[in-house]
Order: structure tokens, then C-alpha cells, then sequence
């Protein structure tokens, strides 16, 4: 169903036409779109009202100032930086980070970023006693600046860096991204003297990618952050200016994964990746898809797979399971991409499939092979195929991801940007905290 700028969004196989009675009808995928085109037509009122700064944020090119003066300060004077933050504080910037560094060490030549999104006290120890805290900063986010386990983190990790640093030092080492207002993370920047990020209150943390809260870790990776924004920009543009709501790629594809949820139960949204560099993309996907969209009784479960890990763990339920899923594969070009495996031996042990051919041959074919099965598995299934990953593309990934999130919660009559009922948790873990010695 045509070229979506950076990436194609091939997405017949949903389709009945093309998968039989458990795909979307003609009439029902007719109605969807009938559905999402006033739903369209309010997300382009509220992106020119100035209501979706979360949006807004790729047409900015004045705000990062200060974020790329600190990132060019530590990645010439650190070795590692922490990043402590949970949910959209961190998923994000793991993300970009992944498209920089997937596995392999400071790839970059800036610093090795270590996101600390758990409370896990093993991890901590671990990490307190491999680093050198003298070349060591630290990250702090969170948007309130009163979330349990960034503070907790802080807490832990400031004093170590202060008995490292002493406290005249703890500035060139130790920032925070919170909203200004009267909470504990801006407290312990005042106190310290750290430098202070302002976190936008209008923007919620998984829709804060395109903002500092992104940024920066980006910039301290050495990504670029203008062409981040500009495939965003590119991907935001083409939606709200379409003429059509089935030219708008994300329009449709959240009319058909709300359809297939209304019409046959596809309850389940299957994210497929096939490339490590965006194994992290997933894990940003399902918080933004689930705390979204699961309101009200509503909602599909998102679930994050990698290619080609995946197929020989998940592919056999995905293949012959109950037929509740949606599948949606992205595909970057990988075929005759990579090291070659050698002819001489491959041929020799039988291998002769193998021998010769460089290793993205092998995650390609697997890649086609699993759209094609599932497809005629009767599987919903949909391909976005990228030619070239890198920031703009992904940029623009995550803004298609955004937009058809966005409109698929107006589709089902949700706010797309709460999350009331995670806040039950919060105050018990409080209270239990509370209510016990320390």
C-alpha cells in the first residue's frame, strides 16, 4: 500500500483479499477508515492548536543548546555515563542508543552508556564496583522528578560520586531532566548543583523521545539529532497533510489493527524486528502501544520478538496457536550485507545454501520466509521494509509509531496520553515503604 517516505508499509496481508476469512474485510477495512478519518481529522486540529508538543518537538531546532554543550563535555572527559530513569525516561534513549551501539563496547568513541531502568540491587552492586566513578556521570530522569526508582537510584549513585569527585565536582558529573517544580529530583539538583534539563510537563515520558529526554542520550551516542528529527518531521508532515486518510500510512495502519481487533478478535500486536540495532525498539513500542491503549477494557497486547532469535522460540505458537495475533515486521535491507561465509568449507560439510554468501543473505531470506508463512498461515501480517537504518529512519519509525497509536486510541475511544491505573501501584509502594523499617 505505497511508499511511506523512509520505509515501505506493505499491509494487504491484513486483508482478507489476500488471507482469507481471518483477514480485514473490504467492507470492514472501509469502515475503519470511514472511522479514522474524523479521527485524523482531530489529531491534524490538535497538532495546529499546539496541543501535541510531543510532536512539535521535531520542528524545533532552538532547544538543544545546553544538551550539546554537556554531551561534548563528557564524551571527551568519560568514560561511562548512567543513565537512571524507568518507562519513557528511558526506552527511548535506549533505542537511539541501540541504532549507535547495539553490543559492542564504545563504538562511538564517547562514553558506554548504561541505562539503569531497574531497581535490581544486584545490578547496582555490579555496577558500583566495575566502573571508575572518577570518569563516571550520571543521568537522572524523570518527568514528575518524584518516580520511586530514579530517586532511589540517585540516592545511591550521587554519594558515590561525590566521595569519588568530592562535591565541588559533582556538577561536571551528575545531571537531571525533570519538569521544574517542587519535587525530590529538582530538590537534589538545587542542593548539589547539578545541571537541570527542563522535562516539558505537556509532553508524557513515552511520547518524549523527539524532546531532551532523548536527545541527549542520542548526543552523548553521537547521533545526529537534526536528522533524528527531520525523518520524524517528514513522517508528521506527510500524515497531517494527506488528502486522503488511506494516504496517511499510520491512519491506516491503526484502522486495521482496530479493526482486526473489533472484527475477529486480533487481540495481540506482534512487533518483529529484524536487525539487534532495534532490538530496544521494541521494548519503546510496547510501553508506548500498551499504556496507550489498554484503558477501559480495551486495547491490544503488544508483544516485542526479534529476528531471527525469535523464530526458534516464539514462531511455532505465532504459526499454529490461536489466531489472535497481528504481526507487523520491520525489515531493514540486509541481503548481501556482511561478512561471507566461507565457500570452500560450507560446500564441504553440505552447506551449500550457505557457502559464499555474505550473512545478511541468511536474515533476509528468513525475514521474506516468515512475512510469506505467516501470511499464508492466515496470519495478519504487514512488512515495513527499510532500505538505509539510520537517525532519520528511525526517526521516522518511531513518529509512524506515534501517529498510529495516537489515532488507534481515538479509534477506540481512549486517551492515548494517561495511565490512571498503574498510579494504585505507586501509592502502595509507597505506603509499603512507609510502613516498614528501613
Amino acid at each position: 500500500m505505497g511508499r511511506v517516505m523512509r520505509f515501505q508499509h506493505l499491509s494487504e496481508a491484513c486483508l482478507a483479499d489476500a488471507i482469507g476469512p481471518a483477514g480485514l474485510s473490504d467492507e470492514a477495512l472501509t469502515r475503519g477508515l470511514m472511522a479514522a478519518a474524523p479521527a485524523h481529522d482531530r489529531l491534524c486540529q490538535l497538532y495546529d492548536s499546539g496541543g501535541l508538543p510531543a510532536l512539535g518537538a521535531v520542528e524545533r531546532d532552538d532547544d538543544l543548546a545546553q544538551a550539546r554543550a554537556l554531551a561534548g563535555d563528557w564524551r571527551a572527559r568519560l568514560d561511562d555515563v548512567i543513565v537512571a530513569g524507568i518507562g519513557g525516561s528511558s526506552l527511548g534513549g535506549q533505542t537511539l542508543h541501540g541504532l549507535a551501539d547495539p553490543s559492542l563496547g564504545r563504538a562511538t568513541g564517547g562514553p558506554r552508556l548504561h541505562f539503569l531502568d531497574n531497581v535490581d540491587p544486584g545490578r547496582m552492586e555490579a555496577l558500583l564496583g566495575t566502573l571508575d566513578l572518577k570518569r563516571t556521570g550520571l543521568l537522572a530522569i524523570s518527568k514528575s522528578g518524584g518516580t520511586a526508582e530514579t530517586l532511589a537510584q540517585s540516592l545511591i549513585l550521587l554519594p558515590a560520586l561525590e566521595a569519588a569527585v568530592g562535591r565541588a565536582g559533582l556538577g561536571g558529573h551528575a545531571a537531571v531532566i525533570t519538569e521544574a517544580n517542587d519535587a525530590p529530583l529538582g530538590r537534589l539538583a538545587d542542593r548539589l548543583g547539578l545541571p537541570a534539563f527542563a522535562h516539558d510537563p505537556r509532553i508524557g515520558g513515552r511520547f518524549s523521545v523527539f524532546s531532551v529526554v532523548g536527545a541527549l542520550p542520542a548526543l552523548l551516542c553521537g547521533l545526529d539529532v537534526g536528522a533524528l528529527r527531520a525523518g520524524g518531521r517528514e513522517v508528521l508532515r506527510a500524515t497531517i497533510e494527506a488528502a486522503r486518510v488511506e494516504d496517511a500510512g499510520p491512519a491506516l495502519g491503526a484502522a486495521i489493527a482496530v479493526g482486526l481487533l473489533q472484527e475477529q478478535g486480533i487481540a495481540q500486536s506482534v512487533l518483529l524486528t529484524y536487525q539487534d540495532r532495534l532490538a530496544t525498539f521494541g521494548l519503546w513500542y510496547r510501553q508506548l502501544w500498551a499504556e496507550s491503549l489498554g484503558k477501559d477494557g480495551t486495547g491490544t497486547t503488544p508483544i516485542r520478538a526479534l529476528g531471527t532469535a525469535d523464530h526458534h522460540s516464539q514462531l511455532q505458537l505465532y504459526l499454529a496457536g490461536p489466531r489472535d495475533k497481528m504481526f507487523t515486521l520491520i525489515m531493514p535491507a540486509t541481503a548481501r550485507r556482511g561478512p561471507v561465509m566461507d565457500a570452500a568449507l560450507g560446500t564441504a560439510v553440505g552447506a551449500p545454501e550457505l557457502a559464499g554468501r555474505p550473512l545478511g543473505d541468511l536474515l533476509d531470506a528468513a525475514a521474506r520466509a516468515t512475512a510469506e508463512t505467516l501470511a499464508r498461515n492466515a496470519r495478519p501480517v504487514r512488512r515495513l521494509l527499510v532500505e538505509r537504518l539510520d537517525e532519520a529512519t528511525l526517526g521516522a519509525l518511531m513518529m509512524h509509531f506515534m501517529l498510529e497509536t495516537i489515532i488507534a486510541a481515538d479509534l477506540l475511544g481512549v486517551n492515548a496520553f494517561d495511565q490512571p491505573a498503574v498510579e494504585e501501584g505507586k501509592v502502595l509502594t509507597r505506603r509499603y515503604l512507609q510502613d516498614s523499617d528501613p
